[in-house]
């Protein structure tokens, strides 16, 4: 199984949903970044469970505890371990469908690719392990910070309910991380009326990357796109990405798609800021496509692991929109990549080395 992400500024994750603990470790991390332990544990209470009436009542702090790669403040450029104790797992909440599998989860393909069936809560393929990313994105964050590169993200559709305005500043202060306040009554309604019908919702998280560099990405086989769109379908639940104008650039004509140039820059920004799969200095724009929890209260005919059939009734805490935590999580996988790619782009130029080394 692969648990790892990343070429120069890596990461590996560990940990089960009802396990002790679930954490990273973050490598390729410079020496003499300072880090900020309140600005990670702050990334990981955005995501946190349990915050509000639109999220899983799963209670879990998240505090976050560094093990290994920092001293006195400063990453000493090893490895930086990171560890968040699982506190409230309710295991029992699963013992009915031990042997049950669950109509849209993983439990069906894991246990026929490994013959383990690790029943509580999905095991390693919880939205639980998202933490993890979390964190180690916040790490990526804070060197990306010190470069002027800012990676932001917010709800930008709930139950096909669309924002028409983009405002990032108000999202923190959305319960649900609405970009527009203007539908966001009509997407937290449509959560609500999920929720209390026992069933779930789709959404769109909408993440921008401002102020990367021309020359993120390689030509062919790592393009700064194809990254992104790996980084992004990895996440629990997300079935598709767009990039800039996304599914739409298929039915435009190229004099409309196309990006044209002035001295000052780019006139558009069909491309969302990838050009050839290196970034072009523009905005990179991204829209990422959740689907509805599975985890739904509503019964569901189903197999056991013998395949007989059963019908499903699950019990448990669970989020009827998972798009809203997970843009989060699309934020700090958008975070890792950039500074995977930062780090790997510095080499691109021989003039770079000598700078470093004559």
């Amino acid at each position: 199984m692969s648990n790892s992400f990343g070429k120069k500024f890596s990461f590996s994750t560990f940990g089960e949903s009802h396990g002790k603990a679930i954490g990273c470790v973050v490598d390729g991390i410079p020496a003499g970044l300072k880090i900020d332990v309140e600005y990670i544990q702050k990334e990981l209470d955005r995501r946190k469970p349990g915050q509000n009436k639109f999220a899983t009542q799963r209670t879990e702090g998240d505090e976050v505890e560094i093990l290994s790669g920092v001293f006195e403040g400063y990453s000493t450029g090893t490895p930086i371990a990171l560890i968040i104790y699982n506190k409230n797992q309710k295991s029992k909440d699963y013992t009915n469908i031990k042997d049950i599998f669950r109509p849209g989860h993983a439990d069906f393909t894991y246990f026929h690719k490994y013959g383990i069936r690790d029943y509580r809560g999905g095991g390693r393929s919880s939205a639980r392990e998202t933490a993890s990313r979390v964190a180690a994105g916040a790490i990526a964050k804070i060197m990306l910070d010190e470069l002027g590169i800012h990676v932001k993200s917010g709800i930008y559709s709930v139950a096909g309910i669309d924002a028409q305005n983009y405002d990032f500043d108000r999202v923190k202060d959305s319960e649900i991380y609405a970009l527009d306040e203007s539908v966001e009554d009509a997407q937290k309604e449509a959560i609500l009326k999920a929720k209390n019908s026992h069933d779930s919702v789709g959404g769109v998280a909408f993440v921008k990357i401002q102020n990367a560099p021309v020359g993120l990405g390689e030509p062919l086989y790592y393009k700064l796109d194809a990254i992104l769109a790996e980084a992004m379908m990895g996440i629990n639940g997300v079935k598709a990405i767009e990039i800039g104008e996304g599914f739409n650039a298929s039915i435009l004509n190229g004099s409309v798609n196309n990006d044209l140039i002035k001295k000052e820059g780019f006139v558009s920004n069909h491309s969302g800021g990838i050009l050839g799969g290196i970034s072009n200095g523009d905005d990179i724009d991204l829209k990422v496509y959740f689907k509805p929890t599975p985890s739904i209260f509503i019964a569901q005919d189903t197999v056991d692991i013998n395949n007989e059939e059963h019908n499903c009734a699950l019990k448990g805490r669970h989020d009827p929109c998972i798009a809203v935590r997970g843009t989060v999580v699309a934020e700090a996988m958008a975070a890792l990549v950039i500074a995977d790619m930062i780090l790997l782009g510095m080499s691109s130029r021989m003039e770079n080395v000598k700078k470093v080394f004559s």
